[in-house]
């Protein structure tokens, strides 16, 4: 049986996922690279291993591999204060300048993840005392790198990452030559949406990438690069429920996940992970260093995570503590369900079902919303006027 067989295919229709490509290394070498569905909608044009995804927040772990190069050649330091290349980023914030590589990237730099009218771009605990994930870190950490070398993010990860590992369709900008190939983003409900074509690169969000050129940067990990044991030892323990924690809480629980230099590990397993999600691209990547195994998923639909327990349970079966950390809803979750079955049914014939679920306001409103977007107006307003009844 192959990896990506009729039935993960069918999970993927089934959460509405237009297309998908994945690459599984087993053994120290690359097993599978394979396509499912289409770069779009609109059109028939399949998805295969070089189609150009955005892989959203998978871009952290090559820019680690860039920041631990440049360490490795005594341009930069673990230790090293950003603020030292980059003084006065974070204005009027004096615990802002003990900010150092190390913490950015290991998520413990006390930065918000993206900074909003509620969390201003400032340290909101001390560095490196918890996790709170943060891609304003990594964009500042970015940003000083670029001062130190005198080059841009791009130029340096082609000459560092993208060049030595022959990821030839892989850019922290858009490049008209993925045209060609590209998937186009989608919707929770198939439908397509807004995506990127990132004119300046951004180490958080960015890359452009194949599985292809993803599984040779996965390759490069599991056989060493980057001094693997030093970014792959945990060095600040998740002890709360999401990603992120900026305010003071009593939350103090085992999570199974910790971070270390760019990468997200299972500490009872020595497995490492990340995930992406640009909204419309969702995306997940695993290794397993003593196996010399890993796999990467890029999906061009805003539910891609949703069946990522059963695609990475074909290499690793029983359940991740990555993913359950990550708790993003399942395809097989109620309100998933009841959506295909109100489409199936119509809403009305459907009501007893949805009733005994007892959802919540916003679960039946996401349901009236995709009956709306798939062409069910009527079903839609039906379902609305129950959910908010006069």
């Amino acid at each position: 049986m192959s990896f990506w067989d009729e039935e993960l295919a069918g999970l993927m229709r089934e959460a509405r996922v237009p297309g998908a490509a994945c690459a599984v290394i087993r053994n120290g070498r690359v097993d599978t690279l394979a396509g499912f569905g289409v770069r779009s909608v609109r059109g028939e044009e399949p998805v295969d291993a070089h189609t150009v995804f955005e892989a959203a927040s998978l871009s952290k772990p090559v820019f680690a591999l860039l920041v631990l190069q440049l360490v490795e050649r005594g341009a930069l330091g673990l230790d090293m204060p950003l603020s030292d290349h980059l003084p006065g980023y974070i204005a009027a914030d004096p615990r802002a300048a003990s900010i150092t590589i190390g913490h950015v990237l290991s998520h413990s730099s006390g930065l918000p993840n993206w900074r909003t009218p509620d969390y201003p771009l400032r340290t909101h605990f001390d560095p490196g005392t918890r996790f709170s994930y943060s891609g304003e870190g990594y964009h500042y950490l970015q940003k000083a790198i670029e001062a130190a070398t005198g080059e841009d993010l791009d130029a340096l990860a082609r000459r560092l990452v993208f060049g030595p590992l022959g990821m030839e369709r892989s850019s922290y900008v858009w490049q008209p030559q993925f045209r060609t190939n590209r998937a186009y983003p989608h919707d929770e409900f198939g439908t397509p949406a807004l995506g990127n074509k990132p004119a300046e690169a951004n180490a958080a969000w960015s890359l452009q990438t194949c599985v292809a050129d993803y599984a040779r940067f996965l390759l490069a990990v599991l056989l060493g690069a980057g001094h693997t044991r030093p970014w792959l030892a945990p060095r600040v323990a998740v002890r709360h429920h999401g990603s992120q924690a900026l305010g003071t809480s009593d939350e103090n629980v085992a999570t199974g996940v910790a971070w270390g230099l760019g990468w997200g590990l299972e500490t009872d397993s020595g497995t490492f992970f990340h995930w992406g999600d640009n909204g419309a691209f969702k995306a997940f990547t695993v290794g397993f260093p003593q196996e010399r195994a890993a796999l990467v998923v890029l999906t061009n639909g805003a539910s891609g995570l949703s069946v990522m327990p059963q695609i990475v349970a074909r290499l690793a079966p029983g359940e991740r503590a990555s993913l359950r950390w990550l708790d993003y809803a399942r395809h097989d979750a109620p309100v998933r369900r009841l959506l295909r079955v109100a489409l199936a049914q119509g809403a009305e014939a459907a009501w007893a079902e949805i009733a005994a679920a007892a959802l919540k306001r916003d679960d039946l409103i996401w349901i009236a919303r995709g009956l709306n977007v798939l062409g069910r107006a009527k079903d839609s307003a039906w379902l609305r006027a129950r959910a908010d009844p006069a």
